[in-house]
C-alpha cells in the first residue's frame, strides 16, 4: 500500500498519486522535468510503477500500447511545455483510436502566469490546455491545489467511460508541491480500497462513483440510453426477414464486453462477421461466422455488396476501413452505437440503436428466429479463406511467409504490435489474433514511429510474449527506449524490417511512374545497436525458417531482443493505392 494512503495526502502530488491509486492505475510512463518531480517523489513510495522513457512522445506511445492491450487506463506523465507538446502526435492516435490514455503535465507556476500575456518564463505557452482540445475527450486545467485529487478521479473516469478515449490534465508546478487542505476528502473511507486493484480484477470500467469520496464536478459515468423495446423488435423483424445478412462489429463491440453476444446473434442468423482493426479477436478463430480476411479484400468485399441487411455494431465505418467510403450504402443499416451522431456520420442508419453494445445484443438475441444455413455459412468463408491465403501467396510470398510463421509459432496469449510498415500492415490485415486486445495497429492518425514504444506498454500490460513489427525508418523514431526496455527489463521481441528507406512511399512513387526520390534511408547497423544497449540481436534474409526458429527462441527468452530480417515487401490491398474499389 503506498505511504500516502497510509498517512494521508501532504502535497498536491501526493493527492495526483493517490487519486491514481484510487484509479487502479498500475504502471504510469513519463519522463522526469524540474517541474514534475514533486510527482516522482510522491511514486516514490506507491504501488504504482513508474517507468522511465527517454521521450515524452513515447510515455504517451507506451501509455495507449498498455491501454489497448489491457483495456485499463493508460498514463502519461510529463513536464511543462516543450514537454507536453511532445506527447500531442501519440495523443492525436490515441485519440483517433478511442484508447483510454490520461496526459498529466505540469504547468508554469500560477504566480507567474498573467492571463492573455506571454511573460517568457521558462517553458511558458500561451494556452498549453488549448494544444490538446481538438485531440482529446477532454481537456482541463487545475486551479487551485484542493482540486488536484478530485480531478484527477474526474478525467481518469472521463478517459475510461465509453466511447473511450484520451483526456489531458495541466497542472501548474507550484501547486504539486503545496500543501494540501486537512480536511481534503479525496481517499475512500476503507484506507485499504486505495491500493491498485488486484491483478485478476475486472479493469474493463472504473471504478464505480459512490459516497467514500469527494462528488466530481461532473460525472461521466451515467448509464447508457438504451433503444425502445419497438426499435428491438423492428430490428429482429428486420434481421429475421434477412436473405443475406451481414455483421460489421468495431472496437465499440469489444470495449463493450459484447464479444459472445456478437458472436452468438451471428450463429442465430448465420451471418458473417467483419471485424475492424479495432476489434480483431472477438471472435475466436474456430468461429464458424468469422470472416477470415480484412474488409479490403475483393473476396470479403462481395460479401459487403451482397448483403440486403447489415448490423454495424460499435462501429463509425471511419475511412480506412471503407477505403475512404468507395464500399456503397447497404440497403438496409442496423447501426448499435452509444452515439447517435455516431450511427449515421459515414453511412445512413435505417435503424439506430442507440446505448451500450451488450445491453442491446442482450435485448435482441432472443427476439431472432435461428437461420439453418450455418453449414452452408462455414463451407463458404472456409473457401473465402482459402482463395484469400492463395491470392497472398501469389501477390507477395513473402508476405504468407510472415503470416505462416506467426500462426505457427506465436502462443495463443502473445500480443503483436505493429508499426506504420509494410509488414505491419500485412499483419494488421492477415493476422488473426486468437484472443482480443492482441493486436494494436496505428489506424487512427497512423503515426509512423507508434509500434516500438506502443509495444512496451503492451509488454507490461499482458503476461504472454509481446512482438513488436516495426521498419526501419519508424523504428528510429524512438530507437533510444531500447535504453528503457533493458532498464526496465520489458520481455519485449523487435522484428524489424529493413528495406533501406521507408518502403511504402517508395512503392507510391514507383505507382506513379516515379524513380525513387527521397525514401532511401542510410542506417545503422542495427544488430550492433541493439547490442550497444544490451539488446541480444540476430539477422535473417527473409521470413523463412531462419527467422522462424530465431523468433521461437526469443519468445521464450523473456528479456528484450532483436530480429533484424532483411526484406522488400510489396503492400497489400489494404493499402490506399492499392484498394479494389479504387484500383477497379
Amino acid at each position: 500500500m503506498a505511504a500516502t494512503s497510509q498517512l494521508g495526502a501532504r502535497t498536491g502530488a501526493d493527492g495526483l498519486v493517490a487519486a491514481l491509486e484510487r484509479l487502479g492505475v498500475r504502471v504510469a510512463f513519463g519522463l522526469p522535468g524540474v517541474h514534475n518531480l514533486p510527482i516522482w517523489r510522491a511514486l516514490r513510495d506507491s504501488g504504482i510503477r513508474l517507468i522511465g522513457v527517454r521521450h515524452e512522445q513515447t510515455a504517451a506511445y507506451a501509455a495507449d500500447g498498455y491501454a489497448r492491450a489491457s483495456g485499463e487506463l493508460g498514463v502519461a506523465l510529463v513536464t511543462t511545455g516543450p514537454g507536453a507538446a511532445n506527447t500531442l502526435a501519440a495523443t492525436g492516435e490515441a485519440f483517433a483510436s478511442r484508447s483510454p490514455v490520461l496526459v498529466l503535465a505540469t504547468d508554469i507556476a500560477t504566480g507567474l502566469r498573467r492571463e492573455g500575456v506571454y511573460r517568457g518564463t521558462l517553458h511558458e505557452t500561451r494556452d498549453q490546455t488549448a494544444m490538446f482540445a481538438p485531440v482529446t475527450k477532454l481537456a482541463r486545467m487545475v486551479a487551485r491545489v484542493e482540486e488536484i485529487p478530485a480531478a484527477v478521479l474526474e478525467c481518469g473516469r472521463t478517459a475510461l467511460a465509453p466511447s473511450t478515449g484520451p483526456v489531458y490534465l495541466g497542472i501548474s508546478t507550484d501547486l504539486l508541491s503545496s500543501p494540501l487542505p486537512a480536511d481534503s476528502r479525496f481517499l475512500p473511507s476503507d484506507p485499504a480500497r486505495s491500493s491498485p486493484l488486484p491483478a485478476d480484477a475486472d479493469r474493463s470500467s472504473p471504478l464505480p462513483a459512490d459516497a467514500d469520496h469527494s462528488p466530481l464536478p461532473s460525472d461521466p459515468l451515467q448509464p447508457p440510453p438504451l433503444p425502445e423495446a419497438a426499435q428491438i423488435e423492428r430490428a429482429a423483424e428486420l434481421l429475421t426477414g434477412a436473405r443475406r445478412p451481414l455483421i460489421w462489429a468495431g472496437g465499440g463491440a469489444l470495449q463493450a464486453g459484447a464479444a459472445e453476444l456478437v458472436g452468438e446473434v451471428a450463429r442465430r442468423l448465420a451471418a458473417p462477421v467483419i471485424t475492424t482493426y479495432a476489434s480483431r479477436g472477438l471472435l475466436a478463430r474456430e468461429h464458424p461466422c468469422r470472416v477470415p480476411g480484412p474488409a479490403h479484400a475483393r473476396e470479403v468485399g462481395e460479401l459487403w455488396d451482397e448483403a440486403d441487411v447489415v448490423l454495424a455494431v460499435g462501429t463509425a465505418f471511419d475511412g480506412v476501413m471503407t477505403q475512404n467510403w468507395l464500399m456503397p450504402q447497404p440497403p438496409t443499416l442496423i447501426s448499435v452505437n452509444l452515439e447517435s451522431a455516431e450511427a449515421s456520420k459515414n453511412y445512413a442508419s435505417t435503424l439506430s440503436l442507440i446505448g451500450d453494445a451488450r445491453m442491446v445484443l442482450e435485448r435482441l438475441l432472443p427476439r431472432l428466429h435461428e437461420r439453418d444455413a450455418l453449414s452452408a455459412l462455414r463451407r463458404r468463408l472456409d473457401d473465402l479463406g482459402a482463395r484469400i491465403e492463395d491470392g497472398v501467396r501469389a501477390d507477395e510470398p513473402q508476405a504468407a511467409a510472415l503470416l505462416e510463421v506467426f500462426e505457427r509459432v506465436l502462443p495463443p496469449e502473445a500480443a503483436v504490435v505493429v508499426d506504420m510498415c509494410i509488414a505491419g500492415y500485412w499483419l494488421g490485415g492477415y493476422w488473426h489474433p486468437p484472443r482480443p486486445r492482441r493486436l494494436a495497429y496505428p489506424v487512427g492518425w497512423g503515426t509512423l514511429g507508434f509500434g516500438f514504444p506502443a509495444s512496451l506498454g503492451a509488454a507490461l500490460a499482458t503476461d504472454g510474449p509481446t512482438v513488436c513489427v516495426t521498419g526501419d525508418g519508424g523504428f528510429m523514431y524512438g530507437c533510444g527506449e531500447l535504453a528503457t526496455a533493458v532498464q526496465e527489463r520489458i520481455p519485449v521481441t523487435i522484428v524489424l524490417v529493413d528495406d533501406g528507406g521507408y518502403g511504402m512511399l517508395r512503392f507510391d512513387q514507383a505507382q506513379a511512374g516515379e524513380e525513387p526520390f527521397g525514401v532511401d534511408l542510410v542506417g545503422p547497423d542495427f544488430e550492433v545497436l541493439a547490442r550497444a544497449f544490451g539488446v541480444p540481436a540476430t539477422s535473417t534474409d527473409g521470413f523463412g525458417e531462419p527467422f522462424a526458429a530465431a523468433l521461437a527462441a526469443s519468445l521464450s527468452a523473456r528479456e528484450p531482443r532483436m530480429i533484424v530480417v532483411r526484406a522488400a515487401l510489396r503492400p497489400p490491398v489494404t493499402t490506399s493505392p492499392r484498394w479494389p474499389r479504387r484500383c477497379g
